[in-house]
């Protein structure tokens, strides 16, 4: 199981407070903009050896809680 607290850490002194995978200094934007833009969770975790294949998963796993939000915290973004 990919519990997101196990691999996903906000800290504010790290990377502005943005989401990384703990541990590390990767954002998990760039996790999410990798996938979208077509990488694999291969090319993922090869791209950043740090990385293993359950932390792509907890990135999504985030990504996907954000998105189910029932007010959209930020409108900028959808215009």
């Amino acid at each position: 199981m990919h519990l997101i607290q196990d691999h996903i850490e906000i800290k504010p002194a790290v990377c502005h407070g943005n989401p990384v995978i703990k541990g590390t200094r990767i954002p998990v934007s760039h996790i999410i903009n990798a996938m979208a833009g077509g990488d694999t969770v291969a090319d993922i975790v090869s791209d950043y050896p740090v990385l293993q294949a359950d932390d792509v998963y907890a990135a999504l796993a985030f990504a996907g809680k954000l998105a189910a939000f029932e007010e959209t915290p930020y409108d900028c973004c959808l215009s």
